[in-house]
Order: C-alpha cells, then structure tokens, then sequence
C-alpha cells in the first residue's frame, strides 16, 4: 500500500549492541530496524498482510504516553518501597539500587500485578478489540503476567513462545509493552527475521514443552527436565547465522509502543549495560474458540512448576 519507512540510525550509532554478552555485528546484512505499523492501523488487511510476512506488528505510540506514565509511576513506588531504586537518583527514571536487585518476575515477587492501571492497560478495549478484528472473533487473553523488571545484566537467550505456552492453540500472540522509554544502552526486544517462517530448520525444538520431564531420569525430576529454559542456544549470533535473515529492533522504544508477535517468531532481548531498570511486560491472547493451555487460566494459574509437569520415555 505505498507505506512509507523511516532510515534506521541503529547500524551506524557508536554505541555497540549486545546480547548475552556478545556484540552484535550491525552491518545492513546482519541487524536492522522493525517495520512500524502505526501507520496501517485503519487498515486490518494490510496488518493481517504484515502479521503473516513479517511474524510481527511494531506499533509505536500505540497508547497514550500518560497513560503508560501512569503504571510506570505505580511500579517505580513499589520498588522505592522495596528498596530496590537508588534514591539519589531521578525517581522517573528508575536508577537501580545496587544492593537490592528487583524482583525478575511478578509471579514470585511483591510487586502488585493486580494494580487496576496495569490491568486496565493491557486487557483493555483498545488492545482486545485490536486483537479481535485480527484475528477474525471474540478474543481472550491469558490471566498470567508477565511482568518484568530487569536490572543491569544479560538479556534473555534466544528462543520462541510456543515452548512455554503450546498445550493449546498455535495461534497465540504475545504484546511486548515496555513500561518506559528503552534506548540500546537499556536493552529491550529483538526478533530474527523470518524466523517464524522457517519452521523446518527448527524442528524438533518447536515441539518441545519446558514442562516435559524424563520419569527413566535417575536424578530429580527438575534436573530431568528436558529444556527447562526454553532456549534455542546461548549465543544469539549463533542462532541467526543457523536460521538466516538479521536481528531486529527498533532504534529505541518508547513509552506507549507495543509489539505483537506469533508462537513461532524467535527473538531475545538485548543486555542491560545501564545502572537503571528496564520494566516491561508480555501478555498472551487467542481466539476464546481455540482450546486454550491450561497452565495459564484461573485464578491462580498454575503456571510453570510440579503442576504443569508432563512426563515421558527418553
């Protein structure tokens, strides 16, 4: 439809990128910018068209920024609460107290995941009703979140959702909301190009459930576990030049952005290489027909654990 693309500064700002601890090369061939789709958002044949070719949707300012600034401010006040920001520091901007790290997940922290702005934000009309009309009938969304708030150290490893989440449809998406503006220095999302479309060259990993164990294990049923962190590999470079195409991102995030993406897209996260906390999170919808994992609903979820656990013959 003639939308038009922004030049991306990524490949030639001086300021390296890395990923679990290794630099990205940043030339055209290896890493690039993500297609913004705020632009298209009137125009649902086109998104469906960009969903299916690119694996994702970037939609930068797709909600106000105050409105952000609102369940950022709340999470910022539990964490000064905790101890966890340096009080020395701009509060807004969420300087990390070296000596009382956050806690890494909402699941297993104090932080109030219940805080009616978050809620409100993430399983609002705007986001559901996108959701709807993308994918064609009434929607539901997951009752875990995925809340994260991560200090200064390495990002997450390569990987893709359906291993976490595939007792149920495929067609599941993820929305990425960082909770604050995230430059390089900060980290944030990557996803690799065309991944979602190269199935064959990850089989048999699609098909693997982190929460699959080995009974003939003769150690505990964690150690016995078959993949239990999800990943692909280690080295995010590694996993590019296995699969092809190149890492991309945006040249920062910003308050408001969200970025949609399918089961079967790899992506990672960069380092957090500042002294200040990186705060987002990811939250999971399908079609309310499809049959949905049973790790994820209720109240509580029974989420990852001795509950989920399926065992198997290796």
């Amino acid at each position: 439809m003639g939308f038009p693309q922004k030049e991306s500064s990524i490949m030639t700002a001086p300021c390296p990128i890395l990923s679990r601890g290794v630099e990205l090369p940043t030339g055209r061939e290896h890493f690039g910018v993500l297609r913004e789709s705020a632009d298209a958002l009137h125009h649902l044949d086109e998104l469906r068209q960009r969903l299916d070719d690119d694996g994702y949707l970037y939609l930068p300012g797709f909600w106000s920024r105050e409105s952000v600034r609102e369940v950022r401010l709340s999470v910022l006040r539990q964490l000064a609460a905790l101890g966890c920001l340096d009080p020395a520091k701009p509060f807004e901007e969420g300087w990390s107290n070296a000596d009382v790290p956050p806690p890494a997940q909402a699941r297993t922290s104090p932080l109030d995941q219940c805080d009616p702005r978050m809620m409100s934000l993430l399983y609002g009309s705007r986001l559901l009703n996108l959701f709807a009309a993308l994918l064609g009938g009434p929607v539901l969304h997951y009752d875990f979140t995925w809340f994260r708030t991560h200090a200064r150290g390495l990002g997450t490893k390569s990987h893709c959702d359906i291993v976490f989440m595939g007792r149920g449809t495929f067609r599941v998406y993820t929305a990425w909301t960082p909770l604050g503006d995230i430059d390089r220095e900060l980290g944030g999302l990557i996803l690799l190009e065309g991944s979602h479309k190269k199935g064959d060259r990850l089989s048999p990993y699609l098909k693997q459930d982190v929460d699959t164990h080995c009974t003939n294990h003769p150690a505990a049923r964690e150690r016995g576990r078959l993949n239990p962190d999800g990943a692909i590999a280690d080295d995010p470079e590694s996993v590019r030049r296995r699969l092809g195409g190149r890492w991309l991102m945006a040249d920062s995030y910003r308050m408001g952005d969200v970025l949609i993406f399918g089961m079967g897209l790899v992506h990672a996260s960069l380092d957090n290489r500042s002294e200040r906390i990186r705060i987002s999170t990811d939250t999971r919808y399908q079609l309310a027909r499809d049959a949905v994992d049973e790790r994820w609903t209720g109240i509580p979820p029974i989420g990852h654990g001795p509950g989920a656990a399926r065992g198997m013959i290796c």
